[in-house]
């Protein structure tokens, strides 16, 4: 019998904007990008020139400490872009897509048949091993590791997240071969939720199926990690998305890359919340343009509404954004009176307004702060929202003053920016919460180096 765990703390919000379990097609745009910034930890070297003609699955750019590691277009064309910022920092590789797509052909696998060693290396080849990512540090996973573990999360129990039970219907075959594919590198945990029915995911073969019941978050992976094989110093684990396993079993199943997703465009300012099917790296505004609302100033989420990155109609695809959301910005608000009001539509976790009254209501949030940054106080409110076995307030105390033996103590190896998402969205201090964990998490990783 599967493990059931339940989780007492966290946080549900309630938010406007859930996608409806309904598809609608969306225009292809002529250009698409790969950004390094969504693979972190990698440094990147650009290994093609702009006019430079790519198939799916050539490589665009690979790490510089191990140059195995690559990352390869999503689409073929011509590249026509190779952006760089400043101390030409690389910010995106652009390609220009063709009508009719050409395909690296890889091959079909029997993955039964293969190796651990020969299964690695094939992810490598292909470019796929680039979404791996490891604890500690959350960064791309290391090549020359073993790790214990690899862990894949099949839900994501954040505001306005993408269903993957509706994301894998049809898909049911390439999730089970990319399951298998992990089993071979290591043991495979797949945590799912209690309110999943699908027998893709509860009876998933050659993995442990873990079920968790309880708030957000929930699905987060470093939880169920915590809950299931805590990540000790000396130890590594690997997680994949659930949404990137269907890459790697479609590769196997067909020799060719495919880099195609079933998103969520979601959020309060979406005229039609819904999913789509679009490719990693693709331009944005043939998605946004008519399907939000006009007359005031928006914030397009690149990514979920708590973790994700702000971008803007012109923007790409993130590598593992499964979802798409706009909301209100909130630069264009003048409320009288202010917090004195007894704020009916505004949610509050602490019971300051008095919208708790109103039962299950969605909520319409901006993205105002609404304050500025003050001391860090010693209040619990971190811990209420936290299910993990962590000191949460006194981890990011030790990360701001630079303690790393204090953040080894605390347990700093185990946790990923998008742990503390919850801890930042009631933090009454108004502190940049997943900033600080990423700098402290580099800290420690160019300390360890």
């Amino acid at each position: 019998m599967a493990k059931v765990i339940k989780l007492h703390k966290g946080l549900d919000v309630n938010l406007k904007g859930k996608a409806a379990k309904e598809q609608f097609l969306v225009k292809k745009p002529g250009i698409y990008a790969l950004m390094p910034d969504d693979f972190t930890g990698m440094k990147p070297k650009v290994v093609v020139k702009e006019g430079d003609t790519v198939k799916v699955g050539d490589a665009l750019f690979v790490d510089k400490n191990h140059p195995e590691v690559k990352v390869v277009s999503s689409v073929s064309g011509k590249v026509t872009m190779v952006e760089r910022g400043d101390r030409r920092k690389l910010l995106s590789v652009r390609v220009a897509a063709d009508e009719n797509q050409q395909y690296v052909d890889f091959g079909k696998r029997s993955v039964e048949q293969m190796t651990a060693q020969d299964v690695k290396q094939f992810l490598l080849e292909t470019g796929l091993f680039a979404f791996l990512k490891q604890r500690p540090y959350d960064v791309v996973a290391c090549p020359d590791d073993t790790p214990k573990a690899i862990f894949v999360s099949a839900f994501n129990s954040m505001p306005l997240a993408a269903d993957f039970e509706y994301v894998l219907q049809g898909r049911e075959s390439d999730f089970q071969t990319g399951l298998n594919v992990l089993a071979k590198l290591a043991k495979t945990h797949l945590g799912v939720s209690t309110k999943q029915t699908a027998m893709a995911l509860t009876a998933a073969k050659n993995v442990e199926v873990t079920f968790f019941d309880g708030p957000a978050p929930a699905g987060n992976v470093g939880v169920q990690i915590n809950h299931v094989d805590p990540v000790n110093k000396g130890e590594v684990v690997w997680t994949v998305g659930a949404e990137e396993v269907i890459f790697i079993g479609r590769l196997f199943n067909t020799g060719k890359l495919d880099f195609t997703r079933v998103i969520a465009f979601a959020g309060s300012e979406v005229k039609k919340p819904a999913y789509c099917q679009m490719t990693v790296g693709q331009q944005l505004t043939s998605l946004i343009e008519g399907n939000v609302t006009t007359g005031r100033t928006l914030r397009v989420v690149n990514g979920n509404v708590m973790t994700g990155q702000v971008t803007t109609a012109d923007g790409f695809l993130a590598a593992h954004a499964t979802e798409i959301n706009v909301i209100p910005e909130g630069d264009d608000v003048h409320e009288m009176f202010g917090w004195i009001m007894p704020r009916l539509n505004d949610y509050s976790s602490s019971r300051s307004y008095c919208s708790w009254l109103m039962g299950r209501k969605e909520y319409a949030l901006d993205a105002r702060i609404k304050g500025g940054e003050r001391h860090l106080i010693m209040s619990g409110e971190y811990d209420r929202v936290f299910p993990m076995d962590i000191f949460p307030e006194q981890l990011v105390k030790a990360v701001i003053v630079g303690d790393i033996d204090r953040m080894e103590a605390l347990g700093i190896y185990e946790v990923a920016p998008e742990d503390f998402a919850l801890c930042e969205f009631v933090d009454s201090s108004k502190l940049e919460v997943q900033r600080i964990m990423r700098q402290g998490l580099d800290m420690l990783r160019k300390e360890m180096a």
